[in-house]
């Protein structure tokens, strides 16, 4: 068996044993501390500072005049001893809480049976479908692991009705807990400040971008968190040479490539990007989901289509998306050239709605609106 498997193995036990004893122990230690009527909790295992999915409901927390608690750390960058420091730490935290944000995985939140009056709201981190997650995806959730890390939501918040019976399955939900109300991430593409703010802080450190088409690389990762790698990585850098000094290759890789190795040539966050870009790559990530918000002309990638489409799997036909597959490095330059030049407009607009149509702006305030009248239906019933 291969070093990494092993590894990899041992540290999915590590997380049961986390989930199902220590942690809930450690929980009940401070389960005696009342909840703070207006402590707001923001938590992620995955970012040092706050991550985008999170930032729209957080200015909305402490713009209603709640204590905002900022708990993140990016666990790939620690020791497993700190971690398990952190993790003791949420749970203090967790029994203190009358809300708790997420927008990923985050085992603590799941390492107990939380108290009533705490509301735990999963706000996820990306729109649509396209690959399999969760229970559904083994590289997500192995077999053998025994225990639900979404126990414990009392909402999880997507993009569109047709991603209801998709969480409900991959999560091991019941429905009523997965609402369409958008994603509160969404609501800044509809910001005309942030959209601004964009465009200046780009061209101020790429001024010499204002007279070229711009066109960002951005793939997800292939196999796990702790062993990532990517595909295509030079046939992109090559494309830059094809297309000439007319273009802007611009090349972000997931945040997992780049602490194991620095692929990436921008530092703005992709999030940012997006508005200023004329073309996107990706292959198989969940930003083209966001992308699809602005509706501008996309490619698909996808070197490793067959092999990928057989192990990780999608929740829809790849073909369907409004965009060409390019599956060899030497045809990217042409279909650059003629999906910018005859972008499809109206398959862009319908998969808009189809993925995103509960993403309008407004989809912060809904959620919002979730959360007063379920807490207050809440109150009700145990009084």
């Amino acid at each position: 068996m291969h070093a990494n498997t092993i590894k990899y193995i041992v540290k999915q036990y590590m997380k049961m044993l986390m989930q199902g004893f220590f942690l809930p122990v450690i929980y009940q230690l401070y389960r005696h501390i009342p909840v703070q009527s207006h402590r707001v909790v923001f938590a992620d295992a995955h970012h040092e500072n706050l991550p985008f999915s999170m930032q729209a409901m957080h200015q909305t927390m402490k713009e209603k005049g709640y204590e905002v608690i900022d708990f993140l750390y990016d666990s790939g960058r620690i020791s497993t001893l700190r971690q398990i420091v952190f993790m003791i730490r949420f749970m203090k935290l967790y029994a203190s809480a009358r809300y708790v944000f997420l927008c990923d995985y985050f085992l603590p939140a799941a390492s107990c049976r939380k108290k009533k009056e705490t509301m735990l709201i999963q706000l996820w981190h990306s729109g649509g479908l396209l690959k399999t997650m969760g229970f559904a995806a083994s590289e997500d959730i192995p077999a053998f692991y025994k225990l639900n890390p979404h126990k414990n939501y009392d909402l999880v918040t997507v993009s569109a009705p047709c991603c209801i019976p998709i969480f409900v399955s991959s999560m091991h939900l019941p429905k009523s807990v997965i609402q369409a109300t958008g994603i509160s991430r969404s609501d800044l593409y509809f910001n005309s400040k942030f959209l601004t703010n964009c465009r200046e802080h780009f061209y101020t450190l790429y001024p010499e971008a204002k007279d070229k088409n711009i066109l960002l690389w951005a793939p997800t990762f292939r196999g796990t968190a702790g062993s990532p790698y990517l595909v295509g990585t030079e046939d992109i850098r090559n494309l830059q040479k094809e297309l000439g000094d007319k273009w802007l290759v611009l090349i972000k890789a997931h945040p997992y490539i780049d602490q194991k190795s620095l692929v990436s040539n921008c530092k703005i966050p992709t999030e940012q990007l997006l508005p200023i870009v004329d073309l996107l790559i990706t292959d198989y990530s969940s930003v083209l989901f966001d992308y699809l918000l602005l509706e501008k002309p996309f490619i698909l990638f996808a070197p490793d289509y067959a092999i990928y489409s057989k192990t990780r799997g999608f929740y829809l036909e790849y073909d369907s998306l409004p965009g060409p597959i390019v599956i060899e490095g030497n045809k990217l330059a042409y279909t650059v050239w003629d999906t910018l030049q005859n972008p499809p407009k109206e398959a862009l607009r319908k998969n808009r709605q189809f993925h995103m149509g509960c993403c309008d702006g407004q989809a912060t305030q809904r959620i919002w609106s979730w959360i007063q009248e379920n807490s207050e239906a809440r109150r009700i019933t145990e009084c």
